[in-house]
């Protein structure tokens, strides 16, 4: 019979590297959570300095536009968001103003996302920028945010100008409740012999499940 301790060992030193490599890599894990959270707190901070930057702005916005607008602010461990709806007869107007970091969370990004419905004229709907979470330039920041909030002025102003929000045959969707011009409506149903417009195909899904 042959002598099977050499197989033996070789066996154990395959168990043994396998159990080494699972070892390292839960210490690697470890690790990386460890700094992520020491991350995180550094990016509580980050976002309680932003919070000075940004909230006299979006203050001075929302005085502008005084009972017209309708603020919502989301805040998580990772982000901070701020979501302004405009009431206007015209369209249905939401501007989200957000401060969120990377998965790794090694960056501060501050984004500008801009929904205008019915879409009857070109406007920047998304602007970044992003940050070192190490090394945020806070006048940068306080500039960009100046800057998108004059983008988002003349396009609201340029909107309320534009000749084919003005056209005098207005509809209204029943559900979201926005008027917007009859040639815009997405879709339309007729019921009872009257004819009701949609600004998209959800809502006229919406506006069934209610019969």
């Amino acid at each position: 019979m042959s002598d099977v301790t050499e197989l033996n060992r070789r066996i154990d030193a395959e168990f043994t590297a396998a159990d080494d490599r699972i070892k390292a890599f839960q210490t690697e894990q470890v690790q990386a959570y460890e700094g992520r959270q020491e991350r995180m707190e550094r990016l509580h901070d980050v976002f309680h300095h932003l919070r000075g930057v940004w909230r006299p702005r979006l203050e001075a916005l929302v005085k502008k536009f005084g009972d017209k607008v309708q603020v919502t602010p989301v805040l998580r461990p990772s982000m901070r968001e701020a979501t302004f709806e405009f009431q206007s007869s015209l369209a249905q107007i939401d501007l989200r103003f957000a401060a969120k970091t990377d998965p790794d969370v090694r960056t501060v990004i501050l984004s500008y996302d801009l929904d205008i419905l019915p879409i009857l004229m070109k406007f920047d709907a998304h602007e970044e920028t992003e940050f070192p979470l190490d090394a945020v330039d806070y006048d940068a920041a306080g500039q960009w945010i100046d800057d998108r909030i004059i983008d988002f002025v003349k396009t609201y102003l340029a909107l309320h100008e534009n000749t084919y929000y003005q056209k005098s045959a207005m509809v209204e969707d029943p559900i979201a409740g926005v008027r917007f011009p009859k040639f815009a409506a997405a879709c339309k149903l007729e019921r009872d012999g009257k004819t009701y417009y949609f600004i998209g195909e959800e809502t006229r899904q919406a506006f069934e499940q209610q019969k």
